[in-house]
């Protein structure tokens, strides 16, 4: 196309001027031409999702809820990720509340939303000490079951769950937290350990590969890079891949803060597993901003409940991030996905538990009634990118 002022030149006008118009008329079209590309530039880093940029390492999973499925919150989910987990409503204690009731109804909305998107579902989980329904440790006086009672009962659940989602959900987190925090005791205290000793474990394996033989079948743990942790767990994966017993894989589950735990013990942890010949996934990811009080004393000020999520924290959070995704990445023949625990800040399950000071073993204790917010994930309260969003897709 020929811009208006040189169509309008007319005959005998000097050379000078000639020259001069048809460099402007160059430049304007290669200016266009820049526009135009970096407009396209622009389009696609916008359409682009974290699913997008790991497309090529491993699958990137979001926790949800019911509220994250519709709505603003859906459509975010929709373009970031392609993978994802229900948060609550596969656990035990929500799923089958009585011995003969089974609650559907979320677990299926999430399945759907998932399939209807083409994302890979992680079904989370078949079997914790918390949010347990208590009928399944009693009988109908009261008094604890026997170990065949609570074994068979164990396995009529997991093979109806299990079965209903054949096909759809391509892995499970079988076991979870069963290793005690304590450094000098192996397994947890709870009442699976109490009545069925160690074989709870291997049976609930046993029972999910029976349901769905393809399965990808996982352990999943916190404070899973502390080194008195990581080799218990290593001790029971061991142990279960020397009986035979089908495991695929341990969750890492990644509640970690700015500075806990250092790259090299992360790095460590994962050599610990990949050493076993099983996958690793990075299950329950959230990074809080949220720091331990110093010690009591002179001119040390209460922490405040909120201190705003200031600059420096979003450049310390997002130099964190790209710190671990680097180790991710550096992983990826061994790491098969990361899963980021919920969607936004807007909502994060540390928020009512002290902004996540305590990391995975928040979840053994009740949810406070003061919010702490944590700023833990790669969106805003808005919904909008974060520092760290661009700190881990920019490599």
């Amino acid at each position: 196309m020929i811009p208006k002022f040189i169509s309008s030149i007319k005959a005998g006008t000097p050379l000078l001027v000639l020259a001069t118009a048809v460099a402007l008329c160059s430049f304007s079209l290669k200016s266009n031409k820049y526009l135009a590309s970096h407009q396209v530039f622009k389009a696609d880093t916008a359409g682009k999702g974290l699913k997008d940029y790991y497309k090529n390492y491993f699958p990137i999973g979001v926790a949800v809820n019911m509220a994250a499925i519709s709505g603003p919150q859906a459509a975010l989910i929709g373009r970031e990720f392609n993978s994802v987990t229900p948060e609550n409503d596969m656990k035990m204690g929500l799923i089958h509340p009585s011995e003969h009731q089974y609650n559907w109804t979320k677990a299926d909305a999430i399945v759907e939303f998932a399939q209807l998107h083409h994302m890979k579902i992680r079904g989370h989980n078949l079997l914790w000490h918390n949010q347990a329904p208590a009928w399944m440790f009693r009988d109908s006086s009261g008094n604890l079951v026997t170990k065949q009672v609570l074994l068979q009962r164990l396995k009529d659940h997991i093979t109806t769950v299990v079965k209903r989602y054949k096909g759809k959900i391509y892995a499970w987190d079988v076991v979870n937290e069963a290793v005690d925090d304590s450094a000098d005791k192996y397994l947890r205290n709870s009442l699976w350990y109490q009545i069925c000793g160690e074989d709870f474990i291997a049976k609930a394996f046993e029972y999910a590969h029976e349901a769905d033989p393809d399965a990808q079948l996982f352990y999943n743990d916190y404070n899973s890079e502390i080194p008195s942790k990581r080799d218990r767990i290593c001790r029971l994966l061991k142990s279960l891949i020397d009986a035979k017993v089908p495991i695929d894989g341990v969750g890492m589950q990644g509640h970690w803060s700015l500075i806990s735990p250092t790259p090299a013990r992360i790095r460590e942890a994962i050599d610990k597993y990949a050493a076993l010949g099983i996958r690793i996934q990075i299950t329950e990811l959230d990074i809080t901003v949220r720091s331990k009080q110093p010690a009591n004393g002179a001119g040390v000020a209460p922490l405040p409940v909120d201190s705003g999520y200031t600059p420096q924290l979003a450049q310390q959070q997002a130099d964190r991030y790209q710190s671990v995704f680097k180790i991710f990445r550096d992983y990826k023949k061994v790491i098969t996905g990361v899963t980021f625990w919920n969607v936004s800040d807007r909502y994060s399950w540390l928020d009512s538990r002290g902004g996540g000071l305590a990391g995975g073993a928040a979840a053994g204790g009740p949810a406070g009634k003061t919010i702490v917010k944590a700023y833990p994930l790669l969106f805003d309260v808005n919904l909008q990118r974060k520092q760290a969003y661009w700190a881990v897709t920019r490599f």
